[in-house]
């Protein structure tokens, strides 16, 4: 940086930061990594021990009370000066203070206006202020001048950018991404949860080109900045105390709808990038009614004054719940009606609810430590369920959660490698890992089944209760617990009971054998490899869980509950006398029923005599237990799959689903082998019995489960190359190519991807030009996905070349493309072969804290099934062993290759021989 632009930097600095005192220039650090002012000698002793240096966590007896923050950032030149000022709360004598920064440098420090020594200690993250002499308890005044950069990052305070829609001139954009602990590349702060404070914030935007500066609290004021003409200074209204990761800053050019107001009378506002501001009306439209649901469930008004939804053009995340300000990646928020699928819309609903929860799960009430995530993350994901219920009444949400939450995780969680919802993590790769399916969709299904066993409003009490008790302070589960057993009456305890759910790994199987009218229940863990052993992890529960119980049967629709104990090897109950049983109503519970053998055959005739004996939920539940049982050796896999049977008959999109994900992933098991021709005609046979007209386009007059069965059923007839499927598809891509006819949405991902695996090298340039001009993000991601389709080796090769140019494609997107690669037969040996041979270019270009990174190598790897892949995995491994965020995704790799290889041993001749007999 020049003398000449330095000195312009500090101008402008003078005058956002006028409350602070600046340092003389000649006496800053000039050397790179310069991290305050070196003037007056520091206490010795405490230089010389330097005890920052024995833990990676702050002190609890230093609190920020409040924030003051300016920036200033350069967007175009790609970078920032910033100061802040820190009102911190010392409980008991101090020797130093230790805060987050990294990245930054560190101009000028002051405590109470007097210049301390100020360090970075990098290998922690900390900025170690050494004041003269030991500090005593009380209030104090730190203040820090700072320069940073927007550039090579996507967290933190970072520059995004986007073609503008008319000329295709790009445009830039400074915007944030603080969770779980990037706020400290934009600001030094104390960056952890429990350390909530106020913030006072002011954005410097450029004063023309319809700039406009956001973050969490509304407007107060703003000043034309003097004498760097040309700047805008936007001071915002101070926060309610919070977490330094619920922080935004946002300076863009983007245009807002008209401002709706919720029930409770605040604006709800929704932004987005030109051309795009009407594709945000849906989502105002779900955030508004979610919103709404939100205040009167909880009994707790919206504690901002304002609430702002906007899409960001380059977001790692789908999105994050920035208190009045939640940013969005583009695809899971913008909606379109002549492009966006069901599907699409279904997301959104589901996204905006999620995120407008965390306003009170996580921002009002946060956890203390991020071993606690699920509180954040499964409330949300599960909130999210009931918010889009309200929106969509017709929707079946709750049949739909099985597929998009509970029998997803319990896939994963089945597995030796699963791991506690709660369980200690210290350093910044076991927090990023925390952010899985364990704490959202594993959180949200141990929540559901407790409200299933104390009734919707007890827990609807009990969770307000704890809302109003930990307002703007952080709680622990056992808090959770606490108020949740008060209004229980002590009629269960809930802490004994949600323990085994949240404090060891995994869930168990209840084998249930019926002998007339008595019941004999008896639980152990369920594990998906049958030969698997968890004496090397143990669990203080033994791995035994306190499991509601629920079951119907053919007598009533009466749902007859009661607790199986963790402290009984089994239970032996009296039931009805009836016909069939079927248990796990709804699939409310987190766990897998297996029947005897005559009760699975007495179930299977049940749907094939009438589909509707069971619901939709039920069904599902069925098919989903067989095939989990099936894999692990605990049930012939023939019941699994004469579960299938029935399904000629099955109207509902969610049973369709979840045998479509099955019979998937014994597709990928079979992969590449003989057998797999007997199981597409199979699966040819079940969807030439249908005989409803899926071509007949009513979507106008089809409903959510309607649209979204034709869609699962044509996506299935593609996979399995049924003819009237696969020709459908690409007579349909042809039309989109030659006569820019496009595909209906709820059908277009197929059309597209199926259309371009028969297509030829001609027909992928076509289609590489549609998607580097296509503006609208969703269309971008399904034309996207479609050229990875392609059956030639140098087109994929191409591809991966091409889209490493962040102006072909996303940085975050890139990853997607290799995964999806991945997954075409024809690629999946190009892409093993890649990863190992670029890997130290995506770590280079990701960073190993990356979980996108970390999970690319089980999804990479999922189809393997020979010991020469396991040997070649081992040794990349051995050669790259610093996993980063992808530690667990290793290990869960080579268990997923070492099962694949046990079943083809123990059941591909089984599947062969049931494929050929079965017939219609």
């Amino acid at each position: 940086m020049t003398l000449i632009i330095k000195w312009m930097f500090v101008l402008v600095l003078a005058v956002v930061t006028a409350e602070l005192d600046r340092i003389p220039e000649d006496e800053k650090l000039t050397n790179s990594s310069s991290a305050g002012l070196i003037i007056a000698p520091a206490n010795s002793s405490i230089m010389a021990v330097k005890p920052w240096k024995s833990t990676i966590r702050l002190s609890p007896y230093v609190r920020p009370q409040q924030y003051s923050i300016n920036l200033y950032p350069n967007i175009e030149k790609g970078s920032f000066v910033g100061s802040v000022n820190i009102t911190i709360i010392l409980d008991t004598a101090q020797s130093y203070i230790q805060l987050h920064s990294k990245g930054l440098n560190i101009t000028a420090t002051k405590l109470n206006s007097s210049s301390v020594i100020a360090f970075p200690y990098p290998e922690h993250e900390f900025l170690v202020v050494v004041p003269n002499e030991e500090l005593s308890a009380g209030e104090y005044k730190l203040q820090i001048s700072f320069e940073g950069s927007l550039l090579n990052k996507k967290v933190g305070f970072y520059q995004s950018s986007y073609n503008d829609s008319k000329n295709h001139e790009p445009h830039y954009i400074a915007t944030s991404k603080f969770e779980p602990f990037y706020a400290r590349l934009a600001f030094p702060c104390f960056d952890e949860p429990q350390l909530k404070s106020k913030f006072k914030i002011s954005l410097t935007r450029p004063s023309g080109n319809n700039f406009i500066a956001l973050s969490n609290m509304n407007q107060e004021s703003e000043e034309i900045n003097v004498p760097t003409n040309g700047f805008t200074t936007v001071h915002f209204a101070n926060t309610v105390p919070m977490s330094t990761y619920l922080a935004c800053f946002i300076v863009c050019d983007f245009q807002s709808l008209e401002t709706v107001k919720a029930d409770q009378g605040f604006p709800l506002t929704v932004y987005a990038k030109n051309g795009q501001t009407e594709n945000m009306k849906y989502a105002r439209n779900v955030g508004l009614k979610a919103i709404n649901f939100y205040v009167k469930y909880f009994g707790i008004e919206y504690p901002l004054p304002k609430l702002d939804l906007i899409p960001i053009p380059d977001f790692i995340s789908g999105a994050m719940e920035n208190w009045g300000l939640v940013t969005f990646r583009e695809t899971k928020v913008l909606f379109n009606e002549s492009i966006s699928s069901i599907d699409d819309e279904e997301a959104i609903a589901l996204v905006v609810a999620h995120e407008l929860a965390h306003m009170w799960f996580g921002n009002l009430v946060t956890m203390k430590w991020w071993n606690d995530l699920w509180l954040n993350e499964g409330f949300a994901t599960y909130m999210k369920y009931k918010a889009t219920q309200v929106v969509h009444p017709n929707w079946d949400v709750d049949t739909s959660f099985l597929i998009h939450g509970l029998q997803r995780v319990q896939y994963l969680d089945s597995g030796i490698s699963s791991y506690a919802m709660v369980h200690d993590v210290s350093d910044s790769q076991q927090i990023s890992e925390m952010f899985d399916v364990i704490s959202y969709d594993k959180g949200s299904c141990v929540i559901r089944m407790l409200e299933g066993l104390l009734g919707e409003e007890v827990f609807r009490i009990g969770v307000s209760a704890y809302l109003k008790r930990f307002a703007f302070k952080n709680a622990e589960t056992d808090d959770l617990w606490t108020e949740l057993q008060m209004v229980t009456q002590n009629t269960i305890n809930v802490k004994k009971l949600m323990d085994t759910w949240t404090r060891q790994a995994g869930f168990p199987v209840v084998s249930a054998v019926r002998n007339g009218t008595k019941l004999t229940l008896k639980q152990q863990r369920f594990f998906s490899d049958p030969n698997t052993n968890s004496s090397n992890d143990p669990s203080p529960y033994n791995y035994k869980w306190e499991i509601p119980i629920t079951y119907t049967t053919s007598n009533n629709n009466t749902v007859h509950k009661f607790l199986l104990s963790k402290d009984e090897d089994s239970i032996t109950i009296d039931i009805p006398d009836a016909d069939w049983i079927k248990l796990n109503h709804r699939q409310v519970g987190y766990y897998i029923i297996n029947y005897s053998e005559r009760d699975w055959c007495l179930l299977n005739n049940l749907l094939e005599k009438n589909v509707e004996a069971l619901s939709a939920a039920d069904r599902s539940n069925l098919i989903h237990d067989a095939f989990s049982l099936a894999k692990a050796d605990d049930v012939p896999y023939g019941i699994a799959l004469n579960m299938t049977k029935y399904l000629s008959s099955e109207h509902h999109y969610v049973p369709w689903e979840v045998a479509a994900t099955n019979l998937n992933r014994l597709s990928e098991h079979i992969y590449l082998r003989p057998v797999h021709k007997n199981l597409e005609i199979y699966i040819q046979q079940l969807l030439e019995s249908i005989t409803e007209d899926l071509w007949n386009d009513l979507s106008a007059d089809r409903n959510l489960l309607q649209r979204k069965l034709r869609a699962v059923i044509f996506k299935l007839g593609c996979s399995y190359g049924l003819p009237r499927c696969h020709t459908k598809a690409y007579e349909l891509f042809k039309r989109f190519l030659d006569d820019k006819i496009q595909p209906h949405p709820d059908i277009r991902y197929t059309v597209y991807y199926y259309g371009m695996s028969v297509g030829n090298d001609s027909e992928w340039y076509r289609l590489w030009d549609l998607f580097l001009n296509e503006q609208d993000p969703q269309e971008k991601e399904k034309l996207r996905d479609a050229l990875t389709a392609s059956k030639e080796i140098s087109i994929l090769t191409r591809l991966l070349q091409n889209a490493k140019n962040d102006s072909h494609v996303n940085s975050e997107d890139y990853l997607k493309i290799i995964s999806q690669i991945s997954h075409n037969p024809f690629g999946t040996q190009f892409v093993w072969d890649f990863l190992r041979d670029n890997w130290q270019y995506l770590v280079d270009r990701f960073s190993l804290n990356s979980w996108q990174l970390g999970n690319l190598i089980p999804s990479v790897c999922s189809r393997f099934n020979t010991q020469e892949r396991i040997t070649e995995m081992k040794i990349f491994f051995e050669k790259h062993p610093e996993a980063g965020a992808g530690k667990y995704e290793r290990i869960s790799a080579l268990e997923d290759v070492s099962n694949n290889i046990k079943w083809l041993e123990k059941y591909e001749a089984v599947i062969s021989n049931w494929l050929i007999n079965s017939s219609f």
